[in-house]
């Protein structure tokens, strides 16, 4: 059996302290997060209306609260915030708007109850904070909030 040195074991040390330090940092930094299974499901919901090779959008944050969520997305030079339902297991967008549909008063008349509006209004705005000052501005450039039917594009 053939022994390694003190020098090299502690070389290999080293360099694992270091990838596990790396990793760590990725995870807290959010460079390493992965998207829970009804945050893709979402995202693949709204990819399948309005993602186009010539357009692509960028969906995030999405932030779920129970049966509803609230997704952030980009496209181009125009932005918005999504309101989604979950009718018997499938994500459909329910309300599309901007800055407006990150407020309590606005989700409870979508049908929200008010503890649930201020859980996930809390929730998006603490990750939209940790987003890039542009990205966030483009949620404001959809205007008007708007019922929607999750097979139509509003324009």
């Amino acid at each position: 059996m053939k022994t390694h040195s003190p020098y090299r074991q502690t070389i290999v040390a080293s360099l694992q302290g270091i990838l596990l330090a790396m990793a760590l940092l990725m995870v807290l930094s959010g460079t390493a997060r992965a998207a829970s299974p009804e945050a893709q499901r979402i995202s693949q919901a709204m990819k399948a209306i309005w993602d186009s090779p010539d357009a692509p959008l960028s969906i995030e944050p999405i932030i779920i609260e129970g049966e509803y969520a609230l997704a952030g997305w980009t496209q181009l030079a125009r932005g918005g915030r999504a309101l989604l339902l979950n009718r018997h297991g499938e994500w459909n967008v329910h309300m599309c708007g901007g800055d407006g549909l990150n407020d309590v008063e606005t989700l409870t008349m979508a049908g929200m109850s008010a503890q649930a509006a201020e859980r996930l209004v809390k929730k998006t705005s603490e990750a939209e904070a940790k987003l890039p000052a542009e990205i966030t501005a483009k949620f404001a450039t959809f205007g008007d909030n708007m019922m929607v039917d999750h097979n139509h594009h509003p324009d």
